[in-house]
């Protein structure tokens, strides 16, 4: 059951009502998302200690697989989690975080720890301000929402939004790779 706060417009979800169902509980990153104070740096620190976790048991290629279809699935998931709260991006869905930011690491890794902070740092950078492209890639899906009529949404809407949800950070572990890279290729003729 979801809660009411004080405000007509945003639901609180409660930790009972992230856990009722699959798509709940992975919207949510397994109850990251129910944190009260910035639930994405949550979502990404679930996430990087999950990947470290599952260096252990899944290869390359496993991590691929999940990464992809978690793509695919999230889609759904958080368009459809969405739905329920009424709110197209609620800060609680961090599946889009702990997507991207396994991305990075599948791509970074093996790498020295402080190489992994650089990463959590700038990919929560780019997610939270959203410069240039990944505001408009951010601005671009709230508008479309915006100019949805709010009855039940088809299939497709829930789609639509689920991916808006998840393009940003995409956009975000992009430029934080670009930017590592970037950093890479000015530091190694220093080194």
């Amino acid at each position: 059951m979801i809660t009411e706060d004080k405000s007509p417009l945003v639901p609180t979800p409660s930790f009972k009502w992230v856990f009722a169902s699959a798509s709940r509980t992975i919207a949510f990153g397994f109850g990251s998302g129910l944190t009260p104070i910035a639930p994405g740096t949550a979502g990404t620190l679930w996430a990087w200690a999950a990947f470290l976790l599952g260096e252990y048991f899944l290869s390359t290629e496993d991590f691929f697989w999940i990464i992809g279809g978690g793509i695919l699935l999230g889609c759904w998931i958080c368009g459809h989690v969405s739905e329920e709260l009424g709110k197209k991006d609620f800060g609680g869905i961090v599946w889009d975080e702990i997507l991207a930011f396994w991305l990075i690491l599948l791509i970074i890794m093996p790498a020295e720890i402080w190489l992994q902070v650089l990463a959590f740092a700038l990919f929560r950078f780019f997610d939270a301000v959203k410069p240039g492209p990944i505001g408009m890639i951010d601005r671009h899906f709230k508008q479309v929402e915006d100019s949805a009529d709010h009855s039940p949404s088809s299939l497709g809407q829930i789609l639509w939004r689920g991916f808006g949800i998840i393009a940003d950070d995409l956009a975000a572990a992009f430029f934080t790779l670009f930017t590592i890279a970037l950093l890479q290729t000015l530091i190694r003729p220093f080194s």
